[in-house]
Parts: structure tokens; C-alpha cells; sequence
């Protein structure tokens, strides 16, 4: 186990990836120097104001994050978790921050999406969240229902994150809570190491020190790509 951990192997584990954890495939992360944010308003895209101001620039915005999906892999990190998941003795939750569709196509199937899914589409009119690949415009029909009323299946600025409950349930149980690639500013996830770190070990994985570094335990910086496979060679014994 990683120095300054307890003897014990932990049976309980919840890890909470961000946008850090895809970089290395290829995708922008959100609130780096030149990430998504420095290039976009977030006033603009990702709140329901926005959306209802001008929707046709909201799904422009998506349809193009989505089209970036099928260029891009899951990495090392993506992969490294799926192999926690299957080799694990005890129990393995991830949550994600993240809209992209990687740690599913990693293998990882006991997986929390907070914010939703690029490759899923929401309907405000009979709530169906249909897959979805290509764009949506702002005359696209709901598959269910039929009417034009689809927006992207993600969660903005201002709506709820998803699936809460069972989240900070899992954090109240566990005995390791690891975060990999986040920033450490955007709430409620910036305050899960606190719920964890009642009763569990902490763990920060990121490429620089997050701005809630200084709660947890331990704090390791590096690629994603080589820190995460090395955890959980770690928790696996190797």
C-alpha cells in the first residue's frame, strides 16, 4: 500500500475522475489555461439561459463535442480502472464528471455519471434519453414522442448533479476515496473529500495540485497515464 496508508486493504473504494483523467486521449479539459472555458462562455452554452436565449448555438456547441468522440480512445488510466473494477476483491465505484463516453469503452460498468452524457439525448417534453451520436438541431423530433423538444442529456450550470444520493452514500461507507484529474472547484464534487475523509484514507491523483489538495491524505502529481496504472497496481497486490 502507497506510504502513510493504514496496513489494511481497503474494501470500499469510490473514485471521481474529471476532465484530467481524458486529456491525455485527446480532450480539452475545462478550466486549464486554454481550456474550454477560456474559449467559451459558460453563460453562453451551458446553462438552461443560455439554452433557452439561443438553442441553436447550445447544440452547436455539443454537436461538436460530440463529433470529437469517435477520434478519440480511452487511455491507459481509462483502462487501468476498468481492471480495478474486474480484479478487485472488495467493492469499486466510480463517479464521473466527465461527458465523454471513455471509461465505458475502458470496460468500467459500475460507473455514476454526475453530469450526463454526450452520447445520450434529453427530451423536456416527455423526459426520454435516447442515444445519440450525431447532431441535434433544434427541429431534431424526440425518438419517443415526437416532438422537437431535444436538448443535450448533460447537466449546466445551475441544474442539480446527478444521482447525489447513492454517491454520497458510497462516500459515507467507503475507506479509500481517490480523485483523478479534477480541479477542485466546482461543488458538490469538490466537497466529497470531506464526506469521505471522515472515515477513509484520501487520495488526490492529478497533473498539478488541486485547489482542495490540502484535505486529502496523500497527493500525487503526474500524467494520469502513469499515476492511475500504478495505484492500482498497488490495490491489486502487483
Amino acid at each position: 500500500m502507497p506510504p502513510g496508508w493504514p496496513g489494511r486493504r481497503p474494501g470500499h473504494i469510490v473514485i471521481l475522475t474529471g476532465a484530467g483523467i481524458s486529456r491525455e486521449s485527446g480532450l480539452d479539459t475545462f478550466r486549464d489555461a486554454g481550456g474550454i472555458w477560456d474559449r467559451v462562455r459558460i453563460e453562453d452554452v451551458a446553462t438552461p439561459q443560455a439554452f433557452a436565449r439561443d438553442p441553436a448555438r447550445v447544440h452547436a456547441f455539443y454537436n461538436a463535442r460530440r463529433a470529437q468522440l469517435p477520434g478519440v480512445q480511452p487511455n491507459a488510466a481509462h483502462l487501468a480502472l476498468a481492471r480495478l473494477e474486474r480484479a478487485f476483491a472488495g467493492d469499486v465505484l466510480l463517479v464521473t464528471q466527465n461527458v465523454d463516453d471513455l471509461h465505458e469503452r475502458a470496460g468500467s460498468t459500475r460507473l455514476l455519471r454526475m453530469h450526463g452524457a454526450l452520447n445520450r439525448a434529453r427530451c423536456t417534453v416527455c423526459h426520454a434519453t435516447p442515444a445519440w451520436t450525431g447532431p441535434t438541431e433544434t427541429d431534431t423530433p424526440c425518438p419517443a414522442c415526437g416532438r422537437a423538444a431535444l436538448r443535450p442529456d448533460v447537466v449546466w450550470f445551475g441544474e442539480m448533479p446527478l444521482h447525489m444520493d447513492e454517491i454520497e452514500r458510497a462516500l459515507a461507507r467507503c475507506d479509500l476515496f481517490v480523485s483523478i484529474g479534477t480541479s477542485g472547484t466546482v461543488y458538490p464534487a469538490a466537497g466529497f473529500v470531506t464526506i469521505a475523509g471522515e472515515r477513509a484514507e484520501t487520495l488526490e491523483l492529478n497533473l498539478e495540485p488541486s485547489d482542495v489538495s490540502s484535505r486529502f491524505d496523500a497527493c500525487r502529481t503526474g500524467p494520469a497515464t502513469l499515476l492511475v496504472p500504478a495505484l492500482v497496481d498497488e490495490l491489486l497486490g502487483g
